[in-house]
């Protein structure tokens, strides 16, 4: 009832912050047009990259999929699932293997953008706890949530639901922890960098929007697509009211009131969804109407745009240079270092590593070859090498170099409350170098294949090949590394100077918007110029310390002054090829497979843990969960009631057990059809939800992808950013109370996560 009464006011209080970010968005729109144009016209490129990039992703393969125990809320119960990640990073559970091999619309779609990956109940207790101060279980009673192994994998998300996972060895909690945290960093980045107007016109308003607040620094939720984030941007404004007005209503024991908690926090969440979905896209509309004659005037006038702001630039200089001079000489530059080698030494490390990865696998490759032989095996392991820079497990050698980064003092200095936005993009360039590498080497590989003769000239080949791309990628990480470093310089910088410099600047700047033509107001704004001046005052100490430490070469990177000109004239021509399908240009079967034994026999990227007996992984657990010490021996009692928090009851016995876990793995065919579709069509639901995202060539999703049909290969279910079930708001525009939807054992409902 209390959230009934609240859903008029928070509707409200939803427009109100969106109405004041669409504003900023407007106005950075054109400030981004007229960049974008600029640079299209100037073109201030800079080195060309010696790697080549996959221009046309790969989309015909499962990154990961097997079993994996998940907690059903609503019956308090633990189901064994089939999880399937396609190459998008969803995350698709299906009743079973069966009913993904029938193509049956799966149980739950996972978006995992914003969530962390936890592997302790304790970790997720301690949020948990943090999320609704002065409710905390006390000693002895029941937590929230109880696992039935020592290995669990939880999704924790500070405002949507929660999920829970568990297996039966600590070798398969890895692995699958691996695959969920490249998940969440895939679905995180999820501003296709290929918008040169859109991307930096929202990024800046939101930059914009926040600093008007007093909110300065990095921001931990900029995660996911553009609707994702502003629901996040709202939902920190509305949860403190939120739990204010709610938390003191809420009854019963410690642990219910925050399951409670968790269930409005996501119900809300939807409803913010919803209607920042609406009006950001009509704020979108609206510009991409005005671009069209916004563009003509900006050709138009460039000269005189570009002769204007540089008038409006020297007069900021002249009033804010002497006093941003004087900050950066005395809070920044003396920080410079510190933070900069703060960032290489992990950041370096990580690249090595890549290195080392492409180098060993190309070299296994190489000798499996020479005592195997023949292009057979060629083709079969370039298929596993051109998804080398997808497989979590293989590359998390070089994403956890980053776990070091450490900023301690420095970051309570420059207000950087996390280190994980650098951690992540630092990750994002590690992959998309060795994909870089591994298509440029098949790619040069694929060439010299007509010419080789026998097997030593294959062998000599590809040796010859590996040292030539390691030099390419040398020059090429050492250019991504510099620009990271500069880049994360300024971010951590930038914003502390503004903030320092806002009691004496900011209120000045109103007087200089008399300087602005009218004609040239929408591409031309005072806080984007006065930005670019204080960009200015530590530029230069930035550009040197980076500058200085390639000198050193510690850390493996090229002077500015060495620049690999056309080393290869003709390789950027070999990447706008057809993309090399290895297996079906060598496999020597010409016919072609239908869309459902493509589905079946897609390259899946990690192999599934394969038990030693064969035996499934499940049914031997299921016997575990019986011996002495394990937590359900210990609990019989509470397995058999159903108290809140307490586990599911299970049959009594091990043949029971081995005969529920079978029948729940395999499962009955026609039952588990019945089941699936008794309830709302998931592939159906999601064509009318909210596109999800696809990946911009390994980068971020973009928005505006059409869910495919099942016949579509491996990934016809993709993760949509809309829930199916209850709408939050009653036909006529009358707002009904949201409750929160779920997915339910009979199938009367299709979970999806944003």
């Amino acid at each position: 009832p209390c959230l009934t009464r609240l859903c008029s006011p928070l509707a409200e209080k939803t427009g109100k912050v969106l109405g004041e970010f669409c504003r900023c968005y407007r106005e950075q729109y054109g400030v981004a047009l007229f960049n974008s144009v600029r640079y299209e016209i100037e073109g201030n490129g800079g080195p060309q990259a010696q790697l080549l990039h996959r221009k046309v992703p790969l989309e015909d393969h499962v990154i990961y999929s097997g079993n994996i125990f998940q907690y059903i809320e609503e019956n308090k119960k633990w189901r064994n699932r089939f999880c399937v990640v396609p190459h998008n990073y969803g995350l698709v559970l299906y009743e079973n293997k069966l009913a993904y091999e029938r193509e049956l619309p799966p149980r739950v779609l996972i978006n995992s953008a914003g969530y962390k990956v936890l592997t302790s109940v304790d970790q997720y207790l301690e949020l948990v706890n943090s999320s609704l101060p002065g409710v905390t279980p006390k000693s002895g009673h029941s937590p929230i949530l109880k696992c039935p192994t020592d290995f669990p994998l939880i999704l924790w998300h500070p405002y949507a639901r929660h999920y829970y996972f568990c297996v039966m060895t600590g070798k398969e909690q890895e692995k699958w922890r691996a695959v969920f945290q490249d998940c969440v960093r895939h679905c995180n980045n999820g501003i296709s960098e290929d918008s040169k107007v859109e991307a930096p016109a929202f990024t800046d308003a939101i930059r914009m929007y926040r600093q008007s607040k007093e909110q300065y620094g990095t921001w931990d939720m900029l995660c996911g697509n553009e609707t994702q984030v502003l629901s996040n941007l709202v939902m920190e404004e509305l949860l403190p009211e939120l739990r204010t007005a709610i938390g003191p209503r809420l009854k019963g024991k410690a642990q219910e009131r925050q399951r409670t908690w968790i269930q409005i926090s996501d119900a809300v969440y939807r409803m913010v969804y919803e209607q920042t979905k609406a009006q950001y896209d009509a704020a979108m509309a609206k510009c991409e109407e005005e671009r069209p004659q916004m563009e003509s005037t900006i050709r138009t006038d460039m000269d005189q745009i570009i002769t204007s702001k540089e008038h409006l630039a020297s007069k900021i200089r002249a009033f804010v240079l002497p006093k941003a001079e004087i900050c950066v000489r005395n809070h920044v530059q003396p920080y410079i270092s510190s933070i900069l080698e703060a960032l290489m030494t992990p950041t370096s490390q990580g690249f090595a590593e890549v290195r080392e990865v492409f180098f060993k696998e190309v070299t296994d490759m190489n000798m499996n070859i020479v005592n195997e032989g023949g292009l057979e095996k060629l083709v079969e392991y370039m298929e596993k090498l051109s998804h080398l820079a997808f497989h979590p497990v293989k590359m998390q050698s070089c994403y956890e170099k980053m776990d070091q980064l450490k900023l301690e003092g420095l970051q309570q200095r420059f207000d950087v409350s996390s280190t994980s936005v650098f951690k992540q993009r630092a990750q994002i360039h590690m992959r998309q170098q060795m994909d870089d590498a591994v298509y440029t080497f098949e790619t040069l590989l694929h060439q010299e294949l007509g010419k080789l003769q026998g097997k030593d000239d294959l062998c000599k080949s590809i040796q010859r090949i590996l040292e030539r791309v390691l030099k390419k990628y040398d020059y090429d990480s050492s250019t991504v590394r510099k620009k990271f470093f500069r880049e994360a310089l300024l971010q951590i910088t930038i914003p502390f100077l503004l903030k320092k410099l806002a009691p004496t600047c900011k209120g000045e700047l109103a007087k200089f918007q008399e300087l602005i033509f009218e004609d040239f107001a929408s591409f031309i704004l005072v806080e984007n110029t006065y930005e670019e001046v204080v960009l200015q005052s530590v530029m230069k100490d930035i550009m040197q310390a980076v500058k200085e430490a390639a000198v050193q070469r510690k850390h493996n990177l090229y002077r500015d002054s060495m620049v690999l000109h056309n080393s290869d004239p003709n390789l950027h021509l070999l990447g706008e090829g057809i993309p090399i399908d290895w297996g079906e240009e060598y496999s020597g079967q010409p016919e072609a497979e239908s869309a459902a034994d493509k589905r079946r026999r897609a390259k899946q990227v990690v192999s599934v843990i394969q038990d030693d007996e064969g035996v499934l992984p499940y049914e031997v657990g299921a016997e575990e969960l019986l011996q002495p010490g394990s937590p359900a021996s210990q609990e019989p009692k509470e397995l058999e009631e159903p108290d809140p928090g307490a586990l599911p009851s299970s049959p009594d016995g091990v043949e029971a057990i081995r005969e529920a876990l079978a029948k729940e793995s395999l499962g009955d065919g026609v039952e588990a059809e019945e089941r699936l579709t008794n309830g709302t069509d998931a592939t159906r639901e999601s064509e009318a939800a909210v596109p999800h995202a696809t990946p911009a060539a390994p980068g971020a999703p973009a928005p505006g992808a059409e869910t495919p049909s099942p016949s579509a290969g491996t990934a016809c279910h993709q993760p949509s950013d809309k829930e199916t079930g209850e709408e939050v708001a009653s036909p006529g525009g009358q707002c009904s109370p949201p409750q929160p939807t779920s997915t339910t054992e009979s199938g009367e409902g299709v979970q999806t996560e944003f």
